[in-house]
């Protein structure tokens, strides 16, 4: 039985739903979860959460994702990205100025509000938005806040080519970030009409390409009864939180579920390890008893 983060390079026109019932199929597991869903037409980094592992889904979910995406003006579409049909279209003549358009990320770096996409999974009144983009109907979506860390110019084109003209960009932020969103929000400084052309998630949960299997690489492993090489520990999902280490005879106790002193933590959640190094849980403040922290995720 395989406990751990396998993180896989999604590729194009599938879902992040049909990559967990693959892998659960691969694996003859049904626990299986990802940390943070992809479009289909996205590729890039999408860990998958095997067994144990998949108490640690929500952890994952909450650290930075990287992407590196061509955002075109000259056109935005209903789904935001170059799916969609068009919406809105005004040809570029002239590029905009390289200084232009860096002052245009510049400005949305930092906290941002975004309106989801018709065109996505957030759910308003019990179903998903796409259900109701699919039938027509225009809903009252919700107002999100998001942070972004950083978004900077890569590269760009020369000149605009049939009245459009692309760059490419790289974007670091928190969970919860429509790049699509942010994609026209920048042509709107921009002063153009503008969709999100092309995107890669390049980093999530602390893996990147490097780290990732391809579906060839993970089912030739499978094959060769050696899954385990495309899997990393558990302790990946909670790198990014603050940790406290503990005697042998404290762990002991944790595995037992024992609440822990307030005094010994310098943040609201944080993770314990015992001496030896081994990832115990994740505990954070009791709700109802002020001084006493209490296990929220056990890693045993």
């Amino acid at each position: 039985m395989i406990d751990g983060i396998i993180p896989l390079w999604k590729e194009a026109g599938v879902t992040s739903h049909d990559c967990v019932v693959r892998a659960r199929r691969l694996l003859k597991t049904k626990k299986v979860g990802h940390s943070g869903t992809l479009d289909p037409s996205v590729t890039g980094v999408l860990p998958l959460c095997v067994g144990k592992a998949t108490k640690v889904v929500d952890y994952l979910h909450e650290a930075p994702k990287a992407y590196e995406g061509i955002i075109t003006l000259g056109k935005t579409t209903t789904t935001e990205d170059a799916d969609g049909e068009p919406v809105a279209v005004l040809p570029v003549e002239k590029a905009p100025a390289k200084q232009r358009i860096e002052a245009a990320l510049e400005a949305l770096t930092g906290t941002v509000t975004q309106v989801p996409p018709m065109y996505s999974a957030v759910k308003v009144r019990g179903r998903k938005l796409y259900e109701y983009a699919r039938e027509g109907i225009e809903v009252e979506r919700p107002v999100r806040e998001a942070q972004i860390y950083d978004f900077r110019l890569l590269g760009m084109d020369a000149a605009p080519q049939d009245g459009e003209f692309s760059f490419k960009v790289h974007v670091s932020c928190s969970k919860g970030t429509y790049v699509r969103t942010l994609a026209v929000d920048a042509g709107e400084k921009l002063g153009y009409p503008a969709h999100l052309q092309q995107l890669v998630r390049t980093a999530s949960g602390g893996f990147g390409p490097e780290h990732s299997s391809t579906w060839e690489e993970l089912e030739a492993l499978v094959a060769e009864g050696r899954p385990g090489d495309a899997v990393y520990p558990v302790d990946w999902a909670v790198d990014h939180l603050p940790a406290i280490t503990v005697s042998e005879e404290t762990a002991e106790q944790i595995s037992h579920g024992r609440v822990l002193p307030a005094e010994w933590f310098q943040e609201q959640t944080m993770a314990v390890k015992a001496e030896s190094g081994k990832l115990l849980a994740v505990y954070t403040a009791h709700p109802d008893k002020p001084g006493i922290f209490k296990p929220k995720t056990m890693l045993l």
